[in-house]
């Protein structure tokens, strides 16, 4: 029984690399510390997977937020809360061509590759900086931050 929490263990710790959330880690930490009983009780099944529950539990509970803010402060992202996680007012980068709802484009956010319309519809070129206005599902709305690019609006003159 060792054997199979460690290889547990393992396999989450390379699912955690692959993601990133401090899910699976504590989950990895839990399947080790089973193991660990394993090694003492042997046939005591029910016992090792209440170590495994409990440990994963108290690090996804009391561990994993100070985790995430401190890997996060690192990175130079902030954390964000909420449905969208904080989407809105993101300053991002278009990364292709961006138009209205029939000629969706992406930006990058957060490391990942989003699709992108423009909030009015006018084209958005490749490079432009845009701020993230709303978010529809899976789709975030953009407009560009460059003065030239925004919407055109009755100035006032200076007199």
């Amino acid at each position: 029984m060792v054997v199979l929490w460690i290889v547990v263990g393992v396999a989450l710790l390379a699912v955690e690399m692959h993601h990133l959330a401090f899910f699976a880690l504590f989950a990895a930490v839990g399947a080790f510390a089973a193991a660990a009983v394993a090694a003492f009780t042997g046939d005591a099944v029910l016992a090792q997977a209440a170590v495994a529950v409990a440990t994963a539990g108290v690090g996804i509970v009391g561990v994993r937020p100070y985790v995430s803010r401190a890997v996060m402060h690192r990175r130079g992202t902030r954390v964000a809360h909420g449905v969208h996680g904080g989407l809105v007012d993101s300053e991002v980068q278009a990364l292709d061509r961006i138009g209205g709802e029939t000629a969706p484009g992406h930006v990058k956010l957060s490391g990942e590759r989003w699709l992108a319309v423009s909030g009015d519809g006018r084209v958005i070129e490749p490079g432009t900086t845009v701020l993230v206005t709303a978010v529809k599902g899976t789709t975030l709305t953009v407009w560009p931050l460059d003065p030239f690019e925004l919407p055109d609006a009755p100035i006032d003159p200076i007199d």
